[in-house]
């Protein structure tokens, strides 16, 4: 743990350091864009729609203002909007710590919940957040929960390459020493006697982060014949990869951070074969990885593989074939020659004609369950929640007991908190065939868990001494009509897809006892919408 007369020194030049690293890697501010901001209105259903699945949940006034400019435009400016850093939080909340304390994660879920309920960046964030549960890296591992800043230094690498290029984004993630020592590639050392290099990294970033197990047509449709994507001769290869990487300085105070270097002494030197790559022999790590990645970059399942996670993590759990193709294809090309483009993926996943299409009611397919973190932040955005210290002390939020069940950055591995192809045995999903990846969190008791977290919240506040308050003045100015009330909260929480007998029980429930305060009607009208699954299945 640093002492307090090294963080003095610890912070001194850092940020600059940071910030010059992130513009050279094309993160910060995005001046590029690749949309035209056309300002086609939109009706303010579509908006709250829209927001919905592109933001942690939309607002009022953004539902009108995106009403009146149009999709496009919004594009426009969240592409070039600068990213807030939870590194420079983390660092402040560093300097007020006293000789004998840590840094914990504490600090950077009161970072994450500050910035996901008012920052203007959503778009960003909002992918970052999808992001962290495609290359997931977790507090619940014990190195990770003492290096607090670091993991947060991560998450913010996530949201500077979320409109960047995957291939840069899949290098700063795998370099980044956070993700070593997760995945066991920091301090990964070549053939000695019995000891072969760690599997784990070479293992994972097939599976999990770029080419999955099964080889895939572009639509994401297994090719036929059937085939796997790799052997275990190929993880054996890439393993060889993966050695020699390090801190950058085991005495640097910003070691946390800055990426691995490679020590040559202890990379491979032999042949490093791996998905068609034969010859690998007596190359430094530096080229054996930049060969590598771009192996894996350029291998047609990334478009399908990737595509798909998004559209699961912000549209629909069951997306269709021709979707996940219109993705990959934005992934190979985003009409300028240029592959990997983040910015193309992501505007293709969200204006899909499937993704702007609202589907009927009967529709199993489609949409996705809001996972708990996701209904946590819609509320606090929708009522204007604000933190009366300024901190949004949330907190751990593990809990299906008294809580929520889910924490962002601490899922129990590193499949996530739920995997993209689960399905619940038995019942009307497993016989359709169907997936629906946050039934994995959901059972009994997390359900109950949730209801009572959620009636507390709305009614007393959240958060360390309820610090986290809504602001319910526009609700309580439409009491006196339940109906516009009610209307109010659906566009907000539903984008207007409440149904007929829905509404009519929560009206029965907001008119059943003359004596309401106008308060009890509103907690009536939020908690009740945000219990029923209707609101849980976002459409």
């Amino acid at each position: 743990m640093l002492a307090l007369k090294g963080r003095t020194a610890l912070l001194i030049g850092q940020i600059a350091l940071f910030t010059a690293l992130l513009t050279a890697c094309g993160g910060g501010a995005d001046t590029t864009t690749t949309t035209t901001a056309t300002g086609t209105p939109i009706s303010t259903t579509e908006a709250s729609r829209f927001l919905s699945q592109a933001t942690f949940g939309p607002t009022a006034e953004e539902i009108t203002r995106l009403s009146q400019i149009g999709t496009d435009a919004w594009f426009s400016e969240q592409f070039r909007k600068p990213q807030k850093l939870h590194f420079f939080y983390m660092n402040a909340a560093l300097s007020a710590l006293g000789p004998d304390d840590d840094l914990r994660e504490d600090k950077f879920f009161e970072s994450f919940w500050q910035q996901a309920i008012t920052g203007d960046d959503q778009l960003r964030q909002r992918v970052a957040y999808a992001l962290s549960q495609i290359f997931v890296i977790s507090y619940q591992n014990t190195t990770l929960a003492y290096n607090a800043r670091g993991v947060a230094h991560y998450y913010d690498t996530l949201g500077a390459y979320a409109f960047g290029n995957f291939r840069d984004l899949l290098e700063a993630v795998t370099l980044h020493p956070m993700m070593g020592n997760y995945l066991n590639a920091l301090g990964n050392r070549k053939t000695n006697g019995t000891q072969v290099p760690n599997e784990n990294y070479a293992r994972e970033i097939m599976q999990l982060f770029t080419i999955g197990l099964v080889r895939l047509e572009q639509d994401g449709t297994h090719s036929t014949p059937y085939a796997e994507t790799y052997t275990n001769d190929d993880i054996k290869g890439m393993a060889d990869v993966f050695t020699g990487w390090n801190w950058s300085d085991s005495q640097d105070p910003n070691r946390d951070w800055l990426p691995m270097k490679n020590y040559s002494q202890y990379h491979e030197p032999s042949p490093k074969p791996f998905l068609g790559v034969t010859n690998l022999a007596n190359t430094s790590g530096e080229y054996s990885l930049k060969v590598a990645l771009d192996t894996l970059f350029n291998h047609p399942n990334v478009g399908p593989f990737i595509g798909r996670r998004l559209i699961q993590r912000l549209v629909t759990s069951n997306p269709s074939p021709a979707y996940v193709g219109r993705v990959a294809a934005a992934f190979a090309d985003n009409g300028q020659g240029v592959r990997g483009d983040m910015k193309a993926v992501v505007y293709a996943v969200l204006m899909d004609p499937d993704a702007r299409a609202v589907p009927a009611s009967t529709t199993i397919t489609a949409g996705k369950m809001r996972e708990p973190v996701i209904r946590l932040a819609n509320w606090m955005r929708a009522f204007h929640a604000h933190s009366n210290s300024g901190r949004f002390p949330v907190g751990n939020t593990d809990s299906t007991v008294n809580s929520l069940g889910q924490t962002p950055m601490r899922s129990p591995s590193v499949f996530n908190f739920y995997r993209p192809d689960y399905q619940p045995p038995n019942g009307d999903i497993f016989a359709a065939g169907i997936f629906a990846p946050e039934m994995q969190i959901t059972e009994e008791t997390s359900v109950v868990g949730y209801l009572n977290y959620m009636r507390n919240a709305i009614e007393r506040g959240t958060g360390s001494a309820n610090d986290v308050k809504a602001d319910y003045t526009p609700e309580l100015a439409l009491t006196d009509t339940p109906e516009l009330l009610l209307d109010r909260v659906n566009l907000l929480l539903m984008q207007n897809q409440m149904s007929p007998g829905l509404r009519t029980q929560i009206l029965s429930a907001i008119n059943s006892n003359p004596n309401n305060s106008k308060l009890n009607k509103v907690y009536l009208a939020i908690f009740l919408t945000m219990a029923s699954p209707e609101y849980i299945v976002q459409k």
